[in-house]
């Protein structure tokens, strides 16, 4: 006895091409981002502003590269919010796994 696919599950047919990796319990598409992986490049490379360019945000990448991630206090804080939020988005506006 086979199982259907259930929508959402990467590799499986019949999958939404928009969400593969499905949606969270508002609806939303997931990401192929981590919020996990995002705060971590931000805790240790956001004064390059790491975090943001693996997000796809170049432009508040470019920012935090410029400004040396706010001197540190805006990497820290966004490193914390990466963490922290359920509602971090990725530059297609796809809510980060994690």
């Amino acid at each position: 006895m086979s199982h259907p696919a259930q929508p959402g599950q990467p590799g499986q047919p019949g999958q939404d091409p928009n969400a593969p990796f499905g949606y969270d319990p508002q609806g939303r598409p997931y990401s192929d981002k981590s919020k996990i992986v995002a705060g971590v490049l931000q805790l240790f490379l956001g004064g390059f502003g790491i975090g943001r360019f693996y997000v796809g945000n170049t432009g508040v990448g470019i920012a935090q590269l410029l400004t040396c991630g706010g001197l540190g206090f805006w990497a820290l804080i966004d490193a914390i919010l990466f963490f922290t939020s359920n509602d971090r988005t990725d530059s297609q506006g796809r809510v980060l796994r994690g």
